[in-house]
């Protein structure tokens, strides 16, 4: 065992012994520490001042109840928590996550990858996340506001707009942040930037929507530059169907690029004619305002076939975005899409890939860039949104999308200069994960033992 493996381990145990049941951190962690611990090796000013292990403590962590009355008359009870990571570069910045699945160990992975995304825009943004067990599916319009004002009624002592800026995330759409943002300017009496993700009318930023998604695929085409190599033409599949994945393949088709895939949680239609924008425009109505399932897809279009229970991943392609949940691509798919010819992996989700797959990926040197980095567009854009509402503002989209452009060329290159190996292959995990923590690294640093 090499000196180096032996300090990683040294590190998960000891981050093991302080959050041992909590397995979505431990894996973000662990992911990070491969590539960090080196590093540090090398910079020992990290390593005296605990830097990493410093990162992987939250500043705060907060949860509180959230009582609320549903339609029946019944009092329910939910969790609510605000993980807030790091502010050594910027007030704390992160979606909020309405799902069942919401537990501490999610919200704290989530936070972590968080801080080193953050780091990587080049924006002024700390890391944190948030959210709550409660499930908005199946919900009336009155049990959605009523919750959402109830959580508003906790979270609002613990935010602000120089001090934690909380956007959506799964669950939290435009109008879960509209009774958000509505209950916090009830309560304070104030009208300020304090969430990002807002309705245009009322301070919100244009291409937010979209922005998560065209990022992964401006960031893949600066990929595909780099290795003489473009969209246009090219098979692509696609995970999920929900604000990512439809403006994924939005951006694919300006590039004339061709979409056979989408899923939810109940399986994947495959599409071999492609998702055209009249299909898309089906699928927006379909997941955002009827909140129906992929399966309906295969009735409105029977050429598409519709996979139950299975994701996409094994269907041939030249490139592949998963953007539904974590963990959702693992070792068998990847050896599946290598298999099928794949030449280039981009996450859209955060951390969808499993640790096993995505060592695979790196070492069968394909193009793969980690969710940290390519899916970094919608944070870019809550920032400039903070931006926006900060000089009482409002850019045109042209504006916007320039700015996300160039923010997403800015985070290849940083991870091309931190992540070239010795045979010119670029490992954007190991750039991500550095040019992050360098960032961050360094303001802890300078701002001393905080």
């Amino acid at each position: 065992m090499s000196n180096h493996q032996k300090e990683i381990n040294s590190f998960m145990d000891l981050v093991t012994a302080k959050s041992p049941h909590e397995p979505e951190f431990l894996q973000a962690v662990k992911e990070v520490a491969e590539t960090i611990i080196p590093y540090m090796e090398e910079h020992v000013k990290y390593k005296k001042y605990n830097i990493l292990e410093r990162m992987c403590e939250p500043e705060r962590a907060i949860t509180f109840r959230v009582p609320w009355i549903d339609d029946k008359g019944n009092y329910r009870i939910n969790r609510g928590f605000r993980i807030q990571m790091n502010s050594a570069i910027g007030p704390y910045k992160g979606g909020l996550r309405f799902h069942p699945s919401v537990n501490l160990s999610i919200l704290k992975f989530l936070a972590f990858e968080q801080v080193f995304k953050n780091g990587l825009t080049t924006l002024p943004l700390g890391g944190g996340k948030g959210g709550s067990d409660f499930d908005p599916k199946g919900k009336s319009e009155r049990e959605i506001m009523m919750f959402c004002q109830s959580f508003m009624t906790e979270l609002r002592k613990h935010i602000g707009a120089s001090v934690d800026v909380p956007a959506g995330d799964i669950g939290v759409g435009g109008k879960e942040i509209g009774y958000l943002f509505g209950q916090y300017k009830r309560i304070t009496g104030e009208y300020r930037g304090v969430l990002t993700g807002k309705g245009i009318e009322y301070g919100g930023s244009l291409v937010r929507t979209e922005a998560t998604g065209y990022g992964v695929v401006y960031f893949s085409k600066e990929v595909l530059n780099r290795n003489n190599d473009e969209l246009k033409g090219k098979i692509c599949l696609v995970s999920g169907s929900g604000n990512v994945a439809q403006y994924t393949v939005e951006k694919l088709l300006d590039f004339d690029a061709k979409a056979i895939t989408l899923s939810d949680s109940g399986g994947f239609i495959y599409d071999p004619e492609g998702i055209d924008r009249e299909k898309l425009e089906f699928v927006k109505e379909l997941k955002n305002k009827r909140r129906g399932r992929m399966s309906e897809y295969v009735e409105k279009y029977p050429s598409a076939e519709y996979h139950a229970g299975k994701t996409p991943w094994g269907v041939k392609a030249d490139f592949a975005y998963p953007c539904a949940t974590q963990n959702e691509l693992n070792l068998e798919d990847a050896k599946e899409l290598v298999k099928n010819g794949a030449k280039g992996v981009f996450e859209g989700a955060n951390m969808p890939t499993t640790p096993d797959a995505v060592e695979y990926f790196r070492e069968k040197k394909i193009l793969y860039s980690p969710g940290k980095a390519s899916n970094a567009g919608g944070v870019a854009t809550s920032g400039l949104e903070m931006a926006q509402n900060s000089q009482r503002l409002h850019w045109s989209r042209d504006e916007v999308d320039n700015k996300l452009k160039q923010i997403m060329t800015q985070i290849h290159d940083n991870c091309v200069r931190h992540g070239k190996e010795s045979d010119g292959y670029i490992d954007y995990v190991k750039g991500a994960n550095i040019a992050g923590f360098v960032k961050v690294g360094d303001a802890m640093l300078d701002q001393g033992h905080v």
